[in-house]
């Protein structure tokens, strides 16, 4: 049993019913979850109000209510109720008492930006474990504790879950958390209850802007800012022209990155690496350490990535031929990842599912000179329609050929989300070529795949699904290429 009063120690809060002193079973903010002598917390949230459900939770017998706004309980209720500014920010403070503060046990690292947290992330951790550290992950992929893999639903998942990972990951003798910090996670103050010992701050650009995200930029650019006021280190991407204005009111210390030379780290010297079936990129980190990496993916962002998370390992004294290795054999799962299929040609994954994302990988593929740049993509339904014509006019502009299909259509028709893209491209010289049936789709670019050519499969990335009508069928895109070879050589 816990008591009530000790778990709002950190908060400012009016206790306007009952006692503080009251004992409680455990904590609730899932209203199909209240049971006897728990502590319900009523979340506003997009879809429901947990202050709907006081009632309820009174009649269930629920010990403590904590909310925002005024509830109306029938007369006699024997319900303590609290009341916080914020339920959402009250919620964290909570939860990490509540779990005991596992944060407090372990070093957490937090990556936010537009692009490249996932890849970061498991840079990170793969240079770590090979310097003997246990490491737990928390991403836009899978939650990863030890040897459990839990797939995710958010970035960054709500404080509450967030407190109970961190918890599992202290017991399994976890010594550091590295996770993805999503502005949407800084705004609902998923992360709030404990102190993030690095901070990172990859990149800015327009995206998660429209209803129940960001309401414009200047929102977007304020949320990601919230990292630097909650870490002991900040660690910037000095060349982002956001850096500034993210870091505005910031209360670490700092370090930066990148190819300005006046960084703490920076990078120089790169040339391209082009093996059969492989794109990598080799380059000399400079500044406060000096040796050369290769990285098994192509591009700028690459650098950057592996540049973010070599600033990173060397606050953990990491070695210099453990941070080479660790890089050399790193790959994440839909990003930027080489599927083998023929030495004659290159064939690879990746999430771009936007117009921003997708100009940077095709304008990064198109520097290391393929015979043809064929890209694979669709987009998905229920989705604004202006990012199926950007995503158009960008593959039409920069692939020597695209193969337009289907992503996950939701509750609209793959052929008119296609309609879609093909105004795009239409704006464009490039040539094209339209197959809905996705497998179909990445068969005709398997079967007609040339000498030199690098063919990208995007969009669907880390997804093992194709989302229809409500349902989410099973569909993986490595899956579909071994079924393809499998099915040619039959």
């Amino acid at each position: 049993m816990f008591i009530c009063k000790e778990l709002l120690k950190e908060l400012e809060y009016e206790c306007i019913a009952g006692s503080e002193e009251r004992a409680i079973s455990e904590v609730v903010y899932d209203s199909r979850k209240i049971t006897k002598d728990c502590l319900f917390i009523c979340i506003c949230g997009y879809v429901s109000d947990g202050h709907d459900y006081a009632v309820e939770a009174a009649e269930k017998g629920a010990a403590v209510l904590v909310v925002q706004k005024e509830v109306e309980l029938p007369a006699g209720c024997d319900v303590t109720v609290i009341k916080v500014k914020d339920t959402r920010y009250a919620m964290a403070f909570i939860a990490a008492a509540y779990f005991g503060h596992p944060a407090d046990e372990m070093k957490v690292i937090g990556i936010t930006g537009t692009k490249g947290k996932t890849t970061t992330t498991y840079l990170v951790k793969s240079i770590l474990e090979s310097a003997g550290y246990k490491v737990g992950l928390i991403g836009t992929i899978e939650t990863v504790i030890g040897e459990e893999h839990i797939p995710a639903s958010n970035t960054t998942p709500e404080s509450f879950l967030l407190q109970q990972y961190f918890r599992k990951m202290a017991d399994a003798g976890c010594e550091i958390v590295v996770m993805e910090v999503a502005s949407q996670g800084l705004k609902l103050h998923r992360t709030q209850g404990f102190t993030f010992e690095i901070g990172i701050f990859t990149n800015l650009s327009p995206d998660h802007i429209g209803p129940n995200e960001h309401a414009d930029f200047e929102e977007y650019q304020m949320c990601k800012g919230l990292l630097f006021k909650q870490c002991r280190l900040g660690i910037v991407n000095i060349d982002d022209p956001h850096a500034k204005a993210v870091l505005e009111g910031h209360t670490c210390e700092l370090e930066t990155y990148g190819f300005d030379k006046t960084a703490d780290l920076y990078a120089e010297d790169l040339k391209l690496v082009n093996k059969p079936g492989e794109l990598g990129i080799d380059f000399q980190v400079k500044g406060k350490l000096d040796y050369r990496v290769e990285v098994p993916t192509p591009g700028r962002f690459s650098v950057y990535n592996a540049l973010t998370a070599i600033a990173v390992c060397r606050h953990f004294q990491v070695e210099e031929k453990k941070v080479q290795d660790a890089l050399l054999k790193a790959h994440v799962k839909g990003r930027i990842e080489m599927v083998p299929v023929s030495d004659d040609f290159t064939l690879l994954i990746d999430y771009a599912h936007n117009a921003m994302s997708l100009e940077s990988l095709l304008s990064t593929l198109k520097e290391y000179h393929p015979n043809r740049l064929v890209c694979v993509f669709g987009c998905g339904g229920n989705r604004s329609k202006l990012r199926r014509f950007e995503m158009g006019e960008v593959s039409g502009r920069l692939a020597d050929l695209t193969i337009i299909t289907s992503d996950n259509p939701r509750f609209e028709e793959p052929l008119e989300i296609m309609a879609d893209i093909k105004t795009g491209m239409q704006k464009t010289n490039g040539a094209f070529v339209e197959i809905c049936d996705r497998k179909e789709a990445i068969a005709y670019a398997i079967e007609n795949g040339q000498p030199g050519d690098i063919i990208v499969l995007a969009g669907k990335g880390h997804e093992d699904y194709q989302e229809i009508k409500g349902v989410k069928y099973p569909m993986d895109e490595r899956v579909l290429i071994a079924e393809i070879l499998e099915e040619r050589r039959a």
